[in-house]
């Protein structure tokens, strides 16, 4: 038996893949919008995610990139009606499978079951557990930074989160709002301050001989941008 977590806020829909899925053997939780699906992710482990885009409160995308901060290994598969070339770029790009509504009840089934028996039988290389920037290595997975002279700094769980993020959004504005969203969540809102130092930290470790903000970029009234 796989555990399921489906997140779709049309009921009927919802009802019936959850339905069909559960005459297949599986375990199968649901949540009915974006909000509830990061919390109930984080209460226990998952063998798929199964994502609507267009989502009361959170939407998919979003939820998608937040879970791949925390678990880049769990398969996830979007289905939703959002369905132009842009939309199933930005989905296949940080998800595993893109479905477009209406869809065929069997090739739905199909496709869950090739992801989990595709996670299930191969070890899953993480490719972004470890990468270089401007000769420090970053281990994602031991929360740990390693640079030129081979001395090491760990970092908490949210900080590697906030890291992370920036890594994966490098060269983009990233607001405040989204970063405390996507590494707190809706309901545990830190000091704004707390990013603020957050991104000290990030400077003293990066720009240790730099000048200031040769990284980790400031952008008044918005958040900050990372440029590697």
């Amino acid at each position: 038996m796989k555990r399921i977590l489906l997140v779709e806020d049309e009921e009927n829909l919802h009802y019936a893949i959850k339905l069909n899925l559960e005459i297949e053997g599986h375990n199968v939780i649901s949540v009915f919008n974006g909000k509830n699906a990061i919390s109930k992710f984080k209460e226990g482990r998952f063998d798929l995610l199964i994502l609507d885009v267009m989502l009361p409160e959170m939407n998919g995308f979003d939820i998608c990139q937040s879970i791949r901060l925390e678990n880049s290994k769990v398969p996830i598969l979007f289905l939703t009606s959002k369905s132009t070339n842009e939309d199933k770029i930005k989905g296949l790009s940080m998800a595993d499978d893109y479905l477009t509504k209406p869809f065929n009840l069997k090739e739905l089934l199909l496709r869950i079951e090739n992801l989990l028996k595709r996670s299930s039988n191969t070890e899953v290389f993480d490719e972004n557990a470890k990468v270089n920037i401007a000769g420090f290595l970053i281990d994602f997975n031991s929360f740990e930074i390693t640079d030129q002279n081979n001395e090491k700094v760990n970092l908490t769980h949210k900080q590697i989160k906030l890291l992370k993020l920036f890594f994966e959004k490098k060269n983009e504005v990233i607001s405040r709002q989204e970063i405390l969203e996507k590494i707190w969540g809706y309901d545990v809102y830190p000091s704004s301050r707390t990013i603020d130092n957050f991104v000290l930290l990030y400077r003293k470790i990066f720009e240790k001989n730099l000048p200031p903000s040769t990284y980790f970029k400031s952008i008044r009234g918005v958040g900050y941008k990372f440029t590697p």
